[in-house]
């Protein structure tokens, strides 16, 4: 790892911004900062913040939605965590918590603003880039803010074959995905090819 990308990781790793935010929350946990930083990836996955099951394992996507991303690219985890062919990047490090709910809370703003310009500066090998969910596709396609997540996905056409917009991997989207065929017959052939391609290099 560079420099600059080592020198942001140990300040990712130890970053307590968040720390009275997520002491407030139903489940009253402490940060835990989980980012998989790369200098030569050629692929960026752009979530939207760890689950409970990553505040604990540390590790990006280690749960059922890691499993279907990973099926969609159409890899396995040896090649998934391989930080020569994937870094992962999701808009806020650390669990957000559970809403009254029980449900996710969005991830702090505070984290893009203060981490996501430099380490996207420091990684400028990244030739594709996967936004998973609203929050991702917001932020690296600004012009599209006003647009829906499916509109996002529906136009994948418009930025590949440098970046798909992709629905969350979630169990949740699953009625989403039925509503939507063309996801698995028209889009995701078509990012498994390019994943494919871009992985032969390295």
């Amino acid at each position: 790892m560079g420099e600059l990308l080592a020198a942001l990781d140990a300040q990712i790793t130890g970053c307590t911004l968040c720390a009275a935010r997520f002491a407030a929350t139903k489940t009253a946990h402490k940060p835990r900062p989980v980012a998989w930083l790369s200098p030569n990836a050629p692929i960026l996955i752009a979530g939207q913040a760890p689950g409970a099951r990553v505040q604990i394992s540390g590790r990006p996507f280690t749960d059922p939605s890691g499993d279907r991303l990973r099926d969609w690219l159409g890899v396995d985890e040896t090649v998934f965590y391989d930080r020569s062919k994937f870094t992962i990047l999701s808009m806020a490090f650390c669990f957000p918590g559970y809403d009254a709910k029980g449900s996710d809370l969005p991830p702090p703003k505070i984290c893009a603003d203060t981490w996501r310009k430099p380490v996207m500066k420091a990684m400028p090998q990244v030739k594709l880039t996967l936004l998973i969910g609203g929050y991702a596709q917001k932020w690296h396609l600004p012009e599209t803010k006003k647009l829906s997540v499916t509109a996002r996905v529906e136009s994948w056409r418009d930025h590949a074959p440098d970046i798909f917009s992709l629905p969350h991997p979630s169990w949740r989207n699953i009625g989403w995905i039925k509503k939507n065929p063309w996801f698995e017959t028209d889009l995701l052939p078509v990012l498994r090819a390019q994943v494919a391609s871009l992985l032969k290099e390295f």
